[in-house]
């Protein structure tokens, strides 16, 4: 049997010799148990370690194991210890412990990374809609390195690990928020044979169930299948559902051979009722919009309130066709091509609603019961997204003894397309306002149809990259990034006129559909990225690092505007993120526990202030975002494991407008500290306990000349627990317990603080865990 030659975090997770099958049936074997041998075949090495492992042998072992030292992407050709950059690697396993199975809820696991904005007043987000250090990240959100579009909330059950680059990633992705991104990494087929799966019970009326079969083909070939369904409420809040099914076959050819090839499909089917959240009326801060002074004392509404009606609903596909081929030309030499086409549809109706006076009826100020809210802003989306794309990179290491150099280069050709149908309430139909205290959901009469509004954008990229890290002996590292993106925007509409948003009608009628915006933007987007690093010893690293991205108008939604005061306006530039950051990355413990901590600093430029003079916008604005950020992933022990992380985020405007209702300079939606940690510890008796702890300080909610109702949301801690106990090799069951002490908060609030989207109650959840 031959056993693993590289260290034990050597290579990342994702398409590694054996890991993803022979872990999991390694999970359910005691330490005295025969522990699973299968060899796979020998392979040349690379300069990713990815798959270098000439066979594999997995001890049986209980304990649970964060580490993943390196990220999915050639991109990055050093381990995360060696990297000028805040990462962090949230594994499958810390996934599986927490129940997590969306996007958002593994993202818990990164500090003051979450879904703190419920949207305009008007309308809702959906989906994914992530913060990070300040600035919106839901368009910067990858899978397996190409960009995901479409407000979808993303299942994790065919997810390996999820990679958080926080700073700006313009270098590796072109286009991106200023603070960073998100990458998902998909299960691959591996040599082995093996079935998992897991039954979930829980609060909420949650079922959910999931299936991984890995079979070999020969020496070389294996398949892979995942397959997921879920029907399950929102524990605390009545109506909202999220009912969803997925299945993710994949084949792959080549496997421990130079040349690999994988072939993946994905298919996810979402039928949900959408939330839109409850009134923010008797929050700490909330005061009267008008001159009711009897509301500043009103009591609070019920956070399982539902004040949607029967006709809403959030209906997602999802189709994604990948191709990966990996040809190794030499030992040191690597190509990697991935070609992708995917396509994302969404149809969905909300009933938000706008707690202004004129909403807000109390016609008998004695008798709270009697309180009406107006059920007055439908909320209509029916989209498409597609993408197609190939990405081409070579990876190469070159020299020998003292300095050395690994490169990473490569081309991108990308084209993504966005379209949207224009909905509406039609003859005026509108649903019947909401009892305040006492709302009735199983209503319907509105008449919705197509007004005739249409919207289509179109961006074609042509990238060229190039890496390289170059090594000084034993104690010093350089490395550099370069990345030129040519982009095209092409977008066009048509609106209908009157009505809130849309163009004056003159001498039409109101409701006609008239040319809205035809324009296109193209430009060439210069990012990059220096860094320096030191190693004192070979278990620790120092450095410092700055880096550039860039984010150009429609580059987040695909959308051109010709409004004056939109970043969307094609006459404007790109928007500019500078970061520079210093830190420390430490691996103690006999390389089990990887401690990190850095200083950062964000710059973004050229966002728009309105001249109060001639009140035309200039893009003369800027905001910084900076702090500390510290983390601990590993072991302590063979059987206590730990994943921490602290953040502070200094978020203001240094010149323009205050972007907060406080009229203070901080930044909304940012919590300047926040704190998250798991930890497992294995019990001689073979119980596995463990918990969690996540705090999160005030936000300050946007401004948009909204009267009355809470400028900001408090600060909370929330803990949760987890037990799980194996009943034999082949079955463990596990419970988690969420918010153990019930703790009441504000987990996100909309733009002008009339809704707010409340925290879960503490819940339970049952789950079944099989393997063969």
């Amino acid at each position: 049997m031959a056993f693993i030659t590289s260290r034990k975090h050597g290579a990342p997770a994702a398409r590694t010799v054996g890991t993803a099958v022979l872990l999991a049936l390694a999970h359910g074997a005691t330490a005295a148990e025969v522990p699973v041998d299968v060899p796979a075949p020998p392979q040349q090495a690379k300069v990713n370690d990815a798959q270098a492992l000439p066979g594999m042998k997995v001890e049986a072992d209980r304990s649970s194991d964060y580490r993943v030292d390196k990220v999915s992407s050639p991109k990055f050709t050093q381990s995360l210890l060696d990297t000028t950059q805040t990462i962090q690697v949230i594994g499958k396993q810390l996934i599986q412990q927490q129940g997590a199975t969306t996007l958002t809820e593994a993202l818990r696991n990164s500090p003051g990374v979450g879904t703190f904005f419920v949207g305009e007043n008007g309308s809702t987000n959906t989906g994914d809609s992530i913060y990070m250090r300040g600035f919106d990240t839901s368009g910067s959100i990858f899978v397996d390195g190409v960009r995901d579009l479409g407000t979808v909330s993303r299942d994790v059950f065919n997810i390996e690990q999820v990679e958080v680059t926080k700073g700006p990633d313009g270098t590796e992705y072109g286009r991106t928020a200023p603070t960073g991104a998100v990458n998902l990494v998909t299960k691959q087929p591996v040599l082995g044979n093996g079935v998992s799966g897991s039954v979930q019970f829980g609060s909420g009326q949650r079922r959910r169930a999931t299936a991984d079969w890995n079979q070999s083909m020969g020496n070389d070939a294996a398949f892979r299948l995942n397959v997921m369904g879920q029907e399950s409420g929102v524990y605390g809040r009545d109506q909202v559902e999220t009912n969803r099914w997925g299945i993710a076959p994949s084949l792959a050819f080549g496997l421990g051979t130079p040349t690999r090839v994988y072939l993946d499909y994905l298919h996810i089917k979402q039928n949900n009722v959408p939330d839109g959240g409850v009134p923010t009326i008797g929050l700490p801060g909330y005061t009267s919009p008008d001159s009711r002074t009897f509301l500043d004392h009103a009591r609070k509404v019920d956070q399982d309130n539902f004040y949607g009606t029967s006709q809403d609903h959030d209906h997602v596909t999802q189709d994604m066709f990948t191709v990966i081929v990996e040809h190794d030309v030499s030992d040191t030499l690597t190509l990697h091509n991935t070609s992708r086409w995917g396509r994302t549809t969404q149809d969905y109706l909300l009933t938000s609603f706008l707690g202004s006076a004129a909403n807000l009826r109390t016609p008998d100020p004695a008798d709270p019961f009697a309180w009406t809210i107006a059920r007055s802003n439908p909320t209509f989306k029916h989209q498409s997204n597609r993408i197609a794309t190939n990405q081409t990179n070579l990876t190469a290491s070159i020299g020998s003894g003292a300095v050395t150099q690994d490169i990473s280069t490569g081309i991108e050709l990308t084209q993504e397309r966005a379209r949207t149908i224009g909905l509406g309430a039609l003859g005026g139909s509108t649903w019947p306002a909401a009892n305040l205290y006492r709302p009735y959901s199983n209503v319907g009469g509105l008449h919705y149809g197509e007004t005739g509004a249409t919207s289509q954008g179109k961006t074609t990229t042509a990238a060229a990259y190039f890496f390289d890290t170059v090594k000084f002996g034993e104690h010093w590292k350089v490395n550099a990034g370069v990345r030129v993106d040519h982009y095209k925007t092409e977008f066009d509409s048509l609106v209908v006129c009157g009505g809130r948003s849309g163009p004056a009608c003159g001498t039409l009628p109101a409701g006609s559909v008239l040319p809205g915006v035809d324009a296109k933007k193209s430009d060439n987007l210069v990012n990059y990225k220096v860094g320096v690093l030191y190693k004192p010893a070979a278990n620790g690293s120092i450095y410092a690092n700055v880096a550039q991205s860039q984010e150009p108008p429609g580059g987040n939604t695909l959308t051109l505007s010709s409004s004056a005061n939109s970043a969307d306006n094609p006459r404007f530039d790109p928007q500019k993120a500078r970061t520079a950051e210093v830190g420390t990355k430490w691996d103690l413990l006999g390389e089990k526990l990887l401690l990190t901590a850095a200083l950062y600093r964000t710059t973004v430029t050229n966002e728009l202030v309105q001249d109060p003079t001639d009140l035309l916008y200039y893009q003369v604005g800027k905001k910084r975002v900076q702090g500390v950020e510290i983390s601990a992933l590993g072991k302590l022990t063979d059987d206590w494991a730990v994943s921490a992380g602290f953040t502070t985020m200094d978020a203001t405007v240094e010149k323009g407008a205050g972007v907060t209702a406080n009229g203070s300079d901080d930044l909304a939606y940012t919590p300047k500290r926040a704190f998250t940690a798991w930890t497992t510890y294995h019990l001689p008796f073979d119980l596995t306990i463990g918990g969690g702890a996540r705090y999160s300080g005030e936000l300050q909610r946007g401004t948009d000349g909204a009267v009355g109702t809470p400028a900001y949301t408090k600060a909370y801690w929330v803990f949760d627990a987890m037990a799980s106990y194996p009943i034999n090799r082949h079955v463990d069951v596990q419970l988690n317990v969420y918010n153990l002490f019930g703790k009441t908060y504000v987990a996100a609030i909309n733009k002008s603080g009339y809704r707010y989207t409340p925290g879960t109650p503490r819940s339970a959840m049952l789950t079944a865990n099989v393997r063969f």
